[in-house]
């Protein structure tokens, strides 16, 4: 009879040992599926597989947490209950943090099922798996639950690994478009600052966190005329950057043989329309000045109106259109003409100058820039673009909030 115990004793060993190994192999299977970068979907059929021909589970919902809400990725046997009522089901168990027996539950979800497995990392529940027709009883069933949530428990970390991975791509892959796009932009900026008998220019240019959507250019056409823009194109980024790159190889190409700024406008419309499909678009004033007529013409596209200083007054210029790049045909298209009287100075920006986080009570709108360029018109563009911004990080104590560019000219 002793003979017989001992031979019993040995039996449950060597099962015992078998099924451990069977465990290390499932276990050893899904690592190298893991370390391979296999797919999600495999995984999950790994998993199924080990479950129903190892531990004979009849059947499985397998919920994972994604954006604050549980979805499940897995589920095979019995009747299938809609993920709401799952996630419902599996929230009145959210405080227990171990393998725990539901047959006798009173909601109707759960007592259709053997036993609730939770996954949990420190507080948060990371996953939770619904397993009935489990028929493991004894000394097995704590070793197959613990197995179980274990291997679950590798499973969502892969997850979790290949979700972090994604995002750290994502963020590799914006962090060098960002890059790309400030290479981009600095080549559109324009290196040196013109200045010649008839003309001085100043600018300022202060992109907000690295890389900004404004342009500003300078071109003299000939020994008689010159011609400048100041431009700002919706959204950030590299495709913000390339159709900036775009418009100002447009803008050179019909600035040299076009002679009208309402020819010049239309067709950078169309071009800006056909590049964007209607997804982005831009605003900018843009002028032509004849030094010996003294004569200066000009469109304001939807952008910030440029202000003339002139004989003590400062009068915006705001005949145009709209802002280019939505309609196919501009709605309405008016060219301005003004005379400019010696020692003029003509003040260009972007909106981003009137976009300013004030902690002061003072108000600074279009009223006050105006005043402003009348105090301090007779300043040369350099020295007014440094008082103004001065004046405002200073004296309002305010910060910018969008990119900031100051194209200012001085006409002698």
């Amino acid at each position: 009879m002793q003979y017989k115990d001992d031979s019993s004793g040995e039996d449950e060993l060597i099962r015992l040992l078998l099924k451990r190994q069977s465990e290390l192999n499932s276990l050893l299977e899904i690592t190298r599926a893991i370390n391979k970068n296999t797919s999600t979907p495999i995984l999950i059929q790994m998993l199924e597989v080990i479950l129903q021909n190892y531990l004979q589970v009849g059947k499985l919902r397998f919920l994972i947490e994604k954006e604050n809400k549980f979805v499940c990725i897995s589920k095979y046997g019995g009747e299938t209950e809609s993920a709401m009522a799952l996630s419902r089901a599996c929230d009145k168990l959210k405080k227990v943090k171990s393998p725990v027996a539901i047959a006798d539950h009173q909601d109707i979800t759960l007592r259709k099922y053997n036993y609730f497995i939770p996954i949990y990392h420190k507080s948060k529940a990371l996953a939770y798996a619904l397993i009935g027709d489990f028929d493991t009883s004894g000394e097995m069933l704590s070793n197959d639950l613990n197995f179980i949530q274990t291997l679950m428990n590798v499973i969502i970390v892969a997850l979790e690994n290949k979700k972090l991975f994604k995002e750290r791509l994502q963020s590799e892959r914006f962090q060098r478009e960002m890059e790309l796009a400030v290479e981009v932009q600095n080549m559109l900026i324009p290196l040196r600052i013109h200045k010649d008998d008839a003309v001085e220019v100043g600018a300022k240019y202060l992109p907000h966190q690295n890389i900004g959507g404004d342009y500003f250019d300078f071109i003299r056409l000939n020994e008689n005329e010159f011609l400048w823009c100041i431009a700002d194109v919706s959204g950030k980024g590299i495709s913000a950057a390339l159709l900036m790159a775009n418009f100002q190889a447009s803008l050179h190409a019909w600035a040299a043989v076009e002679d009208d700024l309402t020819n010049i406008i239309d067709r950078l419309n169309k071009i800006v329309l056909n590049n964007t499909k209607g997804e982005r678009f831009i605003t900018l004033f843009l002028a032509r000045y004849n030094q010996k007529k003294r004569k200066l013409n000009y469109i304001n596209a939807g952008h910030n109106p440029t202000i003339l200083f002139a004989d003590g007054e400062a009068i915006p210029l705001k005949l145009g259109t709209t802002m280019i790049g939505v309609f196919e045909e501009l709605p309405f298209l008016n060219e301005g003409e003004v005379d400019i009287e010696p020692g003029s100075l003509i003040v260009n920006y972007t909106d981003g100058l009137m976009d300013f986080e004030s902690t002061s009570n003072k108000v600074w709108n279009e009223d006050k820039l105006l005043a402003f360029v009348k105090t301090h018109g007779h300043l040369s563009p350099d020295n007014f673009n440094d008082l103004l911004l001065d004046h405002l990080s200073l004296g309002h104590k305010s910060k910018p909030i969008d990119d900031i560019t100051l194209l200012t000219l001085k006409i002698f």
